[in-house]
């Protein structure tokens, strides 16, 4: 196959790899709110142990079925990331809870730069001006579009940082995890969805009574609510597998920085669908602007040292000829 035949393969793979997070990601957004504000279904930690046990059972038929190898992680890996991505999700809903809504976002907005910092000093990698310039971009655009009321206390402040560390560390966990071990999206799915699924499940109703002071098992399981969580887990096994295989073809922050492009999508069909209500030239300005940003992102940090990582390159060499290039096919066919 020639340069540009795989050239053209990975931009395909790529973007293909996007929309399919994009999709995901927008759709379980407007399951989950039907169930939450219409059914009043209210238990955001328990839901997500039920997404994991659906992802496990989805990684289980595929190693059944052949399509998952035998892989090892260690114990410790396996611990560390799952405590991330717990924390991280408790994190987020209290400090939803907790503060304004204008303080969530501008918590969630500081993860782009709490992920460059732990590639800067665990990777090594090292960012252009341009792609520095282009993250600031990005933030301003959805700060302008998204950022209303700024109210914070002590204990808001507090759930909001260890929301936004303990979300960065698992995202950066998913691509370290994959290039270390050599392992594909399905594989690192297999070993952590399950303890993911034990531990919210446990933990989940427990933490929802705290805070919502409502029972998990006194909910009226009516046949229209059950499947609306049915279908919520089935789309949330896409938006696991997606965020695993974008992550891992990419970074955390890259990851990130067009993650955002969600926002203003959900924005947009919100004004499609919902009426022109909240749309405001504030809003329109800063849809513009974040969409140039990402799109500076992407063209600066794919230039010769847009983005890269020191002292790496035979390393970098060695995952791309053995490792990654085999963990991945198994993505890249989904």
């Amino acid at each position: 196959m020639t340069t540009t035949s795989k050239d053209d393969n990975k931009v395909a793979l790529d973007t293909a790899s996007w929309m399919f997070n994009i999709v995901t990601s927008v759709g379980i957004i407007i399951v989950n709110k039907a169930l939450m504000a219409t059914y009043g279904y209210t238990f955001a930690t328990t839901l997500t142990g039920l997404h994991f046990a659906a992802t496990t059972i989805m990684t289980l038929v595929l190693k059944r079925l052949g399509y998952i190898q035998s892989s090892h992680l260690p114990p410790s890996d396996i611990l560390k990331f799952v405590l991330f991505a717990n924390f991280s999700i408790v994190g987020m809903n209290v400090s939803l809870m907790w503060n304004s809504v204008g303080f969530y976002q501008i918590a969630k907005l500081t993860m782009i730069p709490v992920s460059c910092f732990l590639e800067v000093v665990l990777d090594s990698v090292r960012y252009s001006r341009d792609t520095k310039l282009s993250i600031l971009l990005v933030l301003l655009g959805v700060a302008i579009c998204t950022v209303t009321d700024m109210s914070v206390n002590l204990k808001g402040f507090v759930a909001a940082f260890i929301a936004v560390w303990s979300t960065s560390l698992q995202q950066y966990y998913v691509h370290y995890l994959q290039r270390k071990h050599s392992i594909g999206s399905f594989n690192l799915l297999g070993h952590t969805a399950p303890p993911q699924a034990v531990s919210l499940l446990l933990v989940g109703p427990f933490m929802d009574y705290w805070l919502t002071n409502k029972r998990v098992d006194s909910y009226n399981y009516a046949f229209t609510s059950v499947m609306f969580i049915m279908l919520s887990c089935a789309i949330a096994i896409g938006t696991n597998l997606s965020q695993f295989i974008c992550i891992g073809r990419f970074t955390a922050v890259t990851f990130q920085v067009l993650g955002h492009m969600k926002t203003i999508l959900v924005l947009i069909l919100g004004f499609i669908f919902f009426g022109k209500e909240g749309l405001n030239l504030h809003v329109v300005v800063g849809m513009i602007v974040a969409i140039f940003g990402m799109m500076w992102y992407g063209h600066a940090s794919s230039q010769p040292g847009g983005k890269e990582r020191i002292h790496t390159l035979s390393t970098n060499k060695i995952e791309e000829e053995i490792g990654l290039v085999k963990s991945n096919e198994l993505d890249e066919k989904v």
